[in-house]
């Protein structure tokens, strides 16, 4: 599944046209690499995502489209970390 579409429907990032922002900005990486926001997400990847105060390691539980329109858990929280606000994580 791309990146841009599991960030969406894992509800990470609620537009999809965000999602594709994050990414090529390169506040999204998989498995520790900068990627497109066409970038395959497979089960078991390692997602960092940047947010403005905030950054998520999540581990990919889930890539099937269908179980995540049903609300199937898709992600499992490995880290959290609080971002400082002047410095750009990425």
């Amino acid at each position: 599944m791309r990146l841009d579409k599991f960030l969406k429907l894992s509800r990470l990032v609620k537009r999809r046209t965000v999602a594709q922002e994050m990414a090529e900005i390169g506040a999204v990486r998989i498995n520790g690499r900068v990627c497109k926001p066409s970038a395959e997400v497979k089960e078991c990847d390692t997602l960092d995502i940047a947010y403005p105060r905030r950054i998520l390691t999540v581990r990919v539980l889930t890539v099937d489209e269908a179980a995540l329109k049903r609300n199937t858990e898709a992600y499992e929280l490995v880290n959290e970390e609080k971002a400082d606000s002047e410095s750009r994580p990425w």
